[in-house]
C-alpha cells in the first residue's frame, strides 16, 4: 500500500486510559469515532504496562496503517537545556542532554531513551526520556502486527509545539495538566528555563498552584500577577484563587483545534466499560 494511502491510527497512552482515533486516508480523510479505553494498573508492572496491553488488543487490524502515539507525561522525564553557544554539533548536544539528564536523574538515565528538540546555542532545548522497555514493546507491536510506528511525542512537546504560534511575552509559563499530573514549562525571552513534571496527590488547584510559585521562586523574578497558559483538557472547570498572583490564560483552542486523540473528560463510561470486555 502506498504511504500516501496508509490509514492513520492516533493514540494517547497513559498509565489508565487509552484514546485512539483512526482516520481513513484517501482525496479526502474521513475520522472515526473515537474510541477510549479504561485501564486498571497492573501491582508490580510498569505504569506503561495496562495501557499497552490495551493498544495491543485494539491493533488486531492495524496492518498497513501508520501509528501516531502521544505520551502521557506521568511515562516522560524532562530537563531543560540551557543555551550553550559553543555547543554546535548533534553529538556535542546528546553528550551535552546526556550529562544533564544524570545531573537530575542518576543512573536512571541508563533505562531511557532520550530525544532533543531542535537545538539552539542561543535558546537552548528540551530533553526528553521516556522508558526504553516501552518504546522496544512500541517497536515490537509495529513489527508483529505490521504498521507503521510513525511517531512517539510526548504530551508536553506535542501541545506546546500545536500552540506555539500562540504564546507571547517575555515571560511564558506553559502547563498541561492531565488525570494526576502537572507539567509545568517556563521559557524566559524565548529561552528554555525549567520544566517541572509532577503527580497530583489531592488537589488539583491547589497544587498547581503551590507549583507555579515554587517555579517563580526557582527563576528568581516573580511579577504582581503572572500569566500562566493553560491546557487542561480533563479539568475544564480548573480555576485558582482571586488575588493568587497568577491568572489563567486559557489555551484558545479555537484558532487551533485540540487534536482529536487528547484525552478529555470521559463521558460514556458504559461505552468505554464495553470496549474492555
Amino acid at each position: 500500500m502506498s504511504r500516501l494511502w496508509r490509514d492513520q491510527i492516533q493514540v494517547f497512552l497513559a498509565p489508565e486510559r487509552v484514546d485512539l482515533v483512526r482516520s481513513a486516508r484517501g482525496f479526502k480523510s474521513v475520522q472515526a469515532t473515537k474510541v477510549t479505553v479504561i485501564c486498571e494498573l497492573v501491582q508490580g508492572a510498569p505504569i506503561w504496562e495496562s495501557a499497552l496491553r490495551q493498544l495491543e488488543e485494539k491493533l488486531a487490524d492495524a496492518a498497513g496503517t501508520e501509528l501516531a502515539v502521544t505520551l502521557s507525561n506521568h511515562f516522560v522525564r524532562y530537563v531543560a537545556l540551557p543555551p550553550q553557544a559553543e555547543i554546535i554539533s548533534p553529538e556535542e548536544v546528546k553528550s551535552y542532554a546526556t550529562f544533564r539528564m544524570r545531573e537530575v536523574y542518576a543512573e536512571r538515565v541508563d533505562s531511557w531513551i532520550l530525544s532533543v528538540s531542535e537545538w539552539s546555542p542561543l535558546n537552548g532545548a528540551v530533553c526528553a526520556a521516556i522508558p526504553r522497555d516501552l518504546m522496544a514493546r512500541l517497536e515490537e507491536m509495529a513489527v508483529r502486527y505490521q504498521f507503521k510506528l510513525k511517531e512517539t511525542e510526548p504530551y508536553l512537546a506535542s501541545a506546546y509545539d500545536r500552540w506555539q504560534k500562540l504564546l507571547s511575552g517575555n515571560k511564558i509559563y506553559f502547563v498541561v495538566i492531565e488525570t494526576g499530573r502537572i507539567c509545568i514549562a517556563l521559557l524566559i525571552n524565548g529561552i528554555w528555563h525549567s520544566i517541572r513534571n509532577q503527580r497530583i496527590l489531592q488537589n488539583v488547584a491547589n497544587e498547581l498552584l503551590a507549583a507555579l510559585d515554587q517555579q517563580a521562586v526557582l527563576s528568581g523574578n516573580k511579577e504582581t500577577v503572572e500569566l500562566v497558559h493553560l491546557f487542561a483538557p480533563e479539568h475544564p472547570d480548573l480555576s485558582l484563587p482571586e488575588n493568587c498572583g497568577w491568572s489563567i490564560v486559557p489555551i484558545e483552542i479555537g484558532q487551533i483545534p485540540v487534536l482529536a486523540h487528547y484525552p478529555t473528560v470521559p463521558t460514556d463510561y458504559a461505552g468505554m466499560n464495553e470496549c474492555l470486555a
